[in-house]
């Protein structure tokens, strides 16, 4: 390896093209692991990631309140679901590289970087199989508006590692378990396979990159010798904007080591309550 693992990471998130990021990230990635498989231990070195990734011109970053809504029932708006996946997948490859940029200060154990790097090379692949699908369906990334405020979450915690690591991925990538099936059920009554196949590729890998988060955000608290579910309740009061809502993947999310008492609490109002009060019956 010529260049650093921080080097590299900079290089994608200073890529505006989402294809041409991704195809960096996987040639990265590519030669993080032969090296890894060759018995090497690679620099992780130092740089600064830019605040912000560089974006493609398209699509237009809206307020999330005015992207507008389609009825996922009608070809339209199953497009419009999944230029919103790649908007998300996309925005899941700069966080994972941003994350080993911006925290390369800190002393991990090499097995931190290479669950990141396998993380936000799986995230490649999950945009391109998207991409694929809306371009075997006469659209493609950038043709609608998306969601201007995912990376908000990075900007909230840049200084945050503990933090980082319980909003993304044990917070906002644990929410795609929850949502995913049914994503998968639209497509699959509207007969569309190429869909399906690409969804329930993320949904049997977003699995360990919530595992990935809640593994190293477990590992950070034994360190420093406080109680991760406090830990993790005090950081998502602080810096997930909102409440967490039901209904819970609950068994996807114990497969990715995120037991109920860590969410329950952080969800919304009357259902957190009732639902608390049911658990706590005879």
């Amino acid at each position: 390896m010529t260049k650093t693992l921080a080097e590299m990471a900079v290089e994608v998130l200073a890529t505006a093209d989402g294809r041409e990021k991704t195809a960096l990230g996987r040639r990265h990635a590519a030669v993080w692991f032969a090296a890894r498989a060759a018995g090497q231990t690679p620099a992780i070195g130092r740089a600064t990631p830019p605040l912000q990734p560089a974006r493609p011109a398209r699509p237009e970053l809206l307020d999330p309140r005015n992207v507008p809504r389609r009825r996922p029932g009608s070809p339209l708006g199953r497009i419009a679901l999944l230029h919103a996946v790649a908007h998300i997948e996309l925005n899941a490859v700069d966080l994972h590289w941003d994350i080993i940029a911006r925290f390369s200060d800190q002393p991990m154990p090499m097995g931190f970087y290479d669950d990141w790097v396998k993380a936000a090379d799986e995230e490649a692949k999950h945009f391109n199989l998207i991409c694929d699908c809306l371009e075997a369906m006469g659209s493609h990334y950038g043709a609608m508006p998306a969601h201007a405020g995912m990376w908000r979450a990075a900007e909230d915690t840049a200084r945050d590692l503990h933090g980082r690591l319980a909003v993304v991925p044990m917070v906002l990538e644990a929410r795609g378990l929850d949502v995913t099936p049914g994503m998968i059920e639209i497509f699959r009554k509207a007969g569309e396979a190429q869909a399906i196949a690409a969804l329930e590729v993320i949904y049997g890998e977003e699995v360990a990159h919530v595992a990935y988060g809640s593994k190293w955000f477990n590992w950070l608290c034994g360190r420093d010798g406080t109680d991760p579910k406090e830990v993790f309740h005090r950081l998502v009061r602080q810096y997930f904007h909102g409440n967490l809502k039901p209904p819970f993947n609950e068994a996807k999310r114990a497969d990715a080591g995120l037991p109920p008492d860590f969410y329950w609490p952080l969800a919304e109002g009357e259902i957190a309550e009732s639902a608390t009060g049911a658990r706590n019956s005879p």
